[in-house]
């Protein structure tokens, strides 16, 4: 398969999510990765309860397809030397170690770069390199609370709320693919590898744009509004329909509304002044809220969603997990066999969030076992086969 980093060698030195969802975005690129883990294996290896998912739990499986593993104690001289041959060979190395430990390993961007002058190397940590907080550990959780993302979900005077899922882990992994690619194209043009920076904090600021941006311009901190959306309209937030289940609207423009007061048969909203433009409908937030919270309980759920987004109003019904599964296309997810867990078989992941022709993201290689590329990548290191 014909792919865009297709020829691209990566060294991943990264364990657990940020790092390895990183070089897993290269590898559903095309690029090849090979996944340095130390003696006992990247701790994800066993995220899961199960102890039939021994060395392969859900979330290892989620950032590792198609890598290939060799296992190095990176403090044993002999180990080290195979690991800086590896780098020697590849176009990019990714770390996610505290700050100070890989160049204590003996693995430092100064010391890579001697050897491979055109390499682009990757540091992800919780705070950066040079800051002064540099040494706070951090991991996902962590993150979601020192940069406030916490206190923006919820409703004001709640306690915080985290995001349900590994979010700044994920952002930050994807923020460093897109850092990796740039430098790659800048190196194309200079011939200079890179050195990159990815602090887990500054990625979550960066994403957090929408909300640290209006403070940083007017001084005021937004607001919390709960499950309303970022416009504050009572029009973009959550209501329950007849079967009890829910639908989030997301009427914010104003054909929108003016489209779905037709759809209801209250048109008579369109001329009542604290229905008729978006700022009079924030005025009137409880008013406008508790009307269509009335018109939403007339029918089912899946009725309101299917009719909606027909005709172009912003309209979803609230999903678990499973249920959107059920929603994904066959481009929106990978089909990867898995060794050794007979009750899997072959497994549906996701793949990279976008479809492109050619060069169609994916793979359909299985995640590696601990190891289980050692004799390969060590006979592709003294010459005697290609990897």
């Amino acid at each position: 398969m014909n792919q865009p980093l297709s020829g691209i060698r990566v060294a991943d030195f990264s364990h657990v999510m940020a790092g390895p969802f990183a070089s897993h975005l290269l590898r559903l690129m095309g690029a090849e990765v090979i996944k340095v883990e130390p003696k006992h294996g990247d701790q994800f290896r066993n995220y899961s309860p199960d102890p039939s998912f021994a060395d392969m739990s859900p979330p290892f499986i989620a950032a590792n397809v198609g890598k290939k593993s060799i296992a190095l104690d990176l403090k044993d001289p002999d180990d080290l030397k195979v690991a800086r041959a590896i780098v020697e060979r590849s176009d990019v190395m990714i770390e996610n170690f505290r700050p100070g430990v890989i160049a204590r390993l003996g693995l430092s961007y100064e010391e890579v770069r001697k050897a491979n002058p055109r390499i682009v190397y990757c540091s992800v940590s919780g705070y950066g390199q040079n800051g002064p907080q540099r040494d706070w550990p951090a991991i996902d959780n962590i993150v979601q609370a020192t940069t406030g993302m916490m206190m923006l979900s919820g409703g004001e005077g709640e306690p915080p709320v985290r995001v349900g899922f590994p979010i700044v882990d994920t952002l930050a992994g994807q923020t460093a693919a897109l850092a990796i690619l740039g430098a790659i194209i800048q190196r194309h043009q200079t011939g200079e590898g890179a050195y990159i920076d990815v602090s887990m904090f500054d990625a979550t600021l960066a994403f957090m744009t929408s909300a640290i941006t209006p403070y940083l311009v007017t001084g005021q901190a937004m607001k919390r509004m709960g499950n309303t959306g970022y416009s504050g309209l009572p029009t973009a937030s959550l209501f329950t329909c007849r079967d009890d289940r829910q639908v989030s609207l997301g009427i914010v423009q104003e054909n929108q509304f003016a489209a779905f007061a037709k759809v209801v048969g209250r048109e008579d909203w369109l001329s009542d002044d604290r229905f008729a433009s978006a700022s009079a409908r924030r005025t009137n937030f409880e008013l406008v809220h508790d009307e269509l919270a009335r018109t939403f309980a007339e029918r089912d759920a899946a009725d309101w969603e299917a009719e909606l987004s027909a005709k172009g109003i912003p309209c979803g019904m609230i999903r678990t997990v499973n249920e959107a599964v059920d929603l994904a296309s066959d481009a929106s997810l990978l089909h990867v066999p898995i060794p050794g867990i007979p009750q899997i078989g072959t497994l549906a992941i996701p793949n990279a969030g976008f479809s492109m022709e050619p060069g169609a993201p994916g793979t359909d290689e299985p995640p590696p076992r601990l190891d289980q590329h050692r004799e390969e990548i060590l006979a592709w290191l003294s010459g005697d086969s290609a990897i």
